[in-house]
């Protein structure tokens, strides 16, 4: 595997779905060796569960004490874990936090849930839309006439999976000074709040209103919007200082003075119409001919088929193809030890002797892991 900024850092990764799996990729992409416990006979990885991407895997049944203890000895040579169990699961199985630590004093044990360890849901079933259901993010977005859900990225990938990894790489640094190892409660409703706290710090002065497209960058603002052009494909627009409005506004050949109260938000839906026509006067195309890369702070929303073709992305190297399945490359970027996409999804299992022998894993008698 290629190197990266958390080379040598040991993960094991219960296999789960959703903000977990996304979680070990992060890692696994910037070097981490990620080791994931699946299922045997499990359903093996499509080549396009990109998420998966990066790891090796080692099918265990979880319900066999012989596979319970090969878990318990890769915990013990792992700076951390991933599990997105309901709670309570993995303490049934012999492996919840207490016989983790007992065994690894050093392991941050990384848990991912939608509503966390304790509360009256923790329980309860549920998905990315009603995580954030609950800390106001999904009430704030969308039209004004109903909420709208922003795919899983606000409360699964965003509030779940970066929590997680951060949680997990600030509990390795504090072991790796201190010896002490921890528990990371990563639940999504929780990161979801916290991705919220400008919003409410603007709702404590009077700045945001509690209601979708009456705000600065929620749709309510002209200068803050995506616009229909004459071919059907839309821009987005931004320039929420007046002056790069007034260039958004020169460039179209409009004299700038007809937006001057570019902050009277009683204007904004009749200056939304003015820039409505405007661009439905050109295709996306001459638009971008016209606007990109100045100042007027514009882009082209562009469709999944049609980003990683964009100059900007393919200057970048943004995006890339492994075993013909385009993808994002890893993300941030460094400039001593760069991360990489380290291999498509494994098979379920594939990995099993290269890991044992590696990590140092001794099979117990009788075992049939």
């Amino acid at each position: 595997m290629a190197a990266g900024p958390l080379d040598g850092v040991r993960i094991v990764e219960f296999a789960g779905i959703g903000p977990g799996p996304f979680a070990g990729m992060l890692l696994a992409d910037l070097g981490a060796d990620v080791v994931r416990i699946d299922r045997p006979g499990g359903s093996q990885q499509a080549p396009g569960d990109v998420t998966a991407r990066s790891r090796r895997s080692v099918a265990l049944d979880l319900k066999d004490p012989a596979s319970i203890e090969i878990c318990l000895q890769m915990i013990e040579r792992a700076d951390g874990l991933i599990e997105g169990f309901r709670p309570g699961v993995m303490e049934r199985l012999g492996l919840g936090p207490d016989a983790a630590l007992a065994r690894n004093p050093r392991l941050v044990y990384g848990r991912m849930t939608g509503w966390g360890q304790e509360g009256p849901l923790a329980q309860a079933a549920g998905h990315d839309i009603n995580y954030i259901a609950i800390t106001g993010a999904l009430h704030a977005l969308g039209q004004h006439d109903r909420p709208s859900p922003p795919l899983n990225l606000v409360g699964d990938f965003g509030g779940g999976s970066l929590y997680l990894a951060l949680g997990l790489l600030a509990g390795i640094l504090h072991a790796r000074s201190s010896g002490q190892g921890q528990v990371v409660d990563a639940a999504v409703c929780d990161g979801a709040a916290s991705l919220m706290t400008m919003f409410y710090g603007f709702m404590s002065t009077g700045y945001w209103t509690d209601a979708r497209e009456r705000n600065l960058i929620d749709g309510g603002a002209h200068f803050y919007n995506a616009y229909a052009c004459a071919d059907g494909k839309f821009i987005s627009v931004g320039p929420i200082e007046p002056h790069f409005c007034a260039i958004l506004l020169e460039k179209a050949g409009l004299d700038p003075a007809i937006l001057a109260d570019h902050r009277d938000r009683t204007r904004w839906p009749v200056h939304r119409e003015t820039l409505e026509r405007m661009f439905l006067s050109r295709s996306r195309d001459e638009w971008c001919a016209l606007l990109e890369g100045t100042d007027a702070c514009f882009a082209p929303v562009l469709s999944l088929a049609e980003a990683p073709a964009h100059p900007h992305n393919q200057a970048r190297g943004s995006f890339a193809e492994v075993d013909g399945i385009v993808q994002p490359v890893p993300a941030p970027r460094f400039s001593a030890t760069p991360g990489a996409i380290q291999g498509p999804p494994p098979q379920v299992g594939a990995h099993r002797d290269a890991v044992f022998a590696e990590w140092g894993i001794t099979v117990p008698d009788g075992g049939q892991a």
